[in-house]
């Protein structure tokens, strides 16, 4: 068969070709499989500490030649179902961590996170409970017959603040719940047009310091916070210490004890691992600093509330970048990494074989004479027998035959050719050998 001959004669080469071309394939996957050059992140609504912190995402993947664009959204209860759906085009966003899960059920297990991956938490964020100050009563009572903005549908402090709410049963006891933003909230509770805020923000947010040096307004704290947090374990307690706001005013002129969750950087899970690292890099720049509720470098911290920690989160946390983010720009720090987790085992393969595949091909090549010169032998013994008259003359002159006209049908390449000349002529010599044989009168 011409295949099967070719293949035969030629397989040292066909071998390399046929490795070659497994790499060239492989090269050309990786190719495919490079990070993308813009994302889009889910931050919170307009003016929100979340879309600040967008801003400043956007800025540091700036650097690396990533373009981040920020979608404003209600919540974190609307950031988790773009980042569900992949036809939104989100992949990356903050979110509120467990209260995705109280607004699908009441617990964090609840929430329906597949195909997300946490890259950690970045920073608490308190529930913040504001009211008018002339409004007095402590815990749930305070809420009663009043008008408290609980924040828009498919925001985390909707979320929560209703199942604290329901928790109390309280809901059929308060006089209206309105769907305010932050924002709205913050200036109806000053005008005292509703009595009560409720509000998710970090202590730095603008909107929260305002309504802290704000006279009109209180601070209320949560009375029965450890049995809260021990319902819901995805909350944390948070003091706001005594005349932190204000000390010559005493302001707040007690420890006020809130409840907080963590805020968690949200991605999907087929999110380049690339890009993660990036996001990652950028949330120990952005989230390491220190405020009232927590010490410098506390964040980001490598947590899942609702959902998996990322593989390449986890080895962020443990060992940081990988080295070659440190020469590289991202994308050719991807592509390096991609090689040589590629090149290590074909390495592996082909060092071996270029090393012993000249020797294996002079095998393979000498053995197809070698071959020849050990039947050779055989018929030369067999003549000395027929000469004593052990065996008949004929047949090994007929063998002789056979080999002489597989040694002239024989192929090698030019560097063997001596030896198959060589072959040639010693088949010459073992019939000169028999002729003469044939000749000498019998005894």
């Amino acid at each position: 068969m011409p295949i099967r001959a070719f293949l035969r004669h030629h397989w040292p080469t066909v071998t390399i070709a046929v490795t070659a071309a497994a790499i060239g394939c492989a090269a050309l996957v990786m190719l495919g499989n490079m990070p993308p050059h813009r994302i889009v992140m889910a931050t919170g609504p307009e003016g929100s500490a979340y879309q600040e912190d967008g801003k400043r995402y956007q800025a540091a993947l700036a650097k690396a030649g990533v373009e981040v664009q920020l979608r404003a959204t209600a919540g974190s209860v609307e950031t988790a179902e773009l980042l569900r759906d992949p036809r939104s085009g989100v992949s990356v966003g903050l979110m509120q961590g467990g209260v995705v899960g109280v607004m699908q059920g009441g617990g964090a297990a609840a929430a329906n996170t597949a195909g997300l991956e946490s890259l950690g938490t970045v920073a608490y964020e308190p529930l913040w409970w504001f009211r008018r100050r002339e409004i007095q009563g402590v815990g749930a009572e305070g809420l009663r017959g009043r008008k408290i903005a609980i924040g828009p549908p498919g925001s985390g402090t909707r979320a929560l603040s209703l199942e604290l709410i329901k928790r109390n049963g309280m809901e059929r006891q308060v006089g209206e719940l309105l769907a305010l933003s932050p924002r709205e909230a913050a200036e109806k509770l000053k005008a005292g047009e509703i009595d009560v805020a409720f509000m998710m923000n970090p202590w730095d947010a603008p909107l929260v310091q305002q309504l802290l040096a704000d006279e009109r307004v209180a601070l209320s704290g949560f009375p029965h916070a450890d049995a809260v947090i021990a319902l819901y374990p995805f909350l944390t307690k948070v003091i706001v210490p005594r005349g932190v706001t204000d000390l010559p005013r005493d302001q707040p002129p007690a420890d006020v004890t809130l409840i907080a969750t963590k805020t968690s950087l949200v991605v999907r899970q087929d999110l380049h691992p690339a890009i993660q690292y990036l996001l990652l890099n950028a949330a120990s720049e952005i989230h390491s600093g220190p405020s009232i509720f927590n010490r410098a470098n506390a964040f980001p911290a490598p947590e899942a509330i609702d959902m998996p920690l990322s593989s390449e989160a986890a080895r962020f946390y443990k060992s940081g970048l990988p080295f070659l983010h440190d020469y590289f720009p991202f994308w050719m720090a991807a592509l390096l990494g991609k090689l040589m987790i590629l090149l290590i085992p074909i390495l592996g393969v082909l060092y071996p074989m270029m090393r012993f595949l000249p020797a294996l091909y002079d095998w393979a090549m000498r053995s197809k004479v070698l071959r020849m010169y050990g039947e050779l032998r055989l018929l030369e013994a067999e003549m000395a027998n027929a000469r004593g008259g052990g065996g008949d003359m004929r047949e090994v002159i007929t063998r002789l035959d056979r080999l002489e006209e597989q040694a002239n049908h024989l192929h090698v390449p030019l560097a063997y050719a001596s030896e198959l000349y060589m072959l040639r002529n010693h088949i010459d010599l073992v019939r000169e050998g028999m002729r003469k044989q044939a000749e000498k009168p019998a005894e």
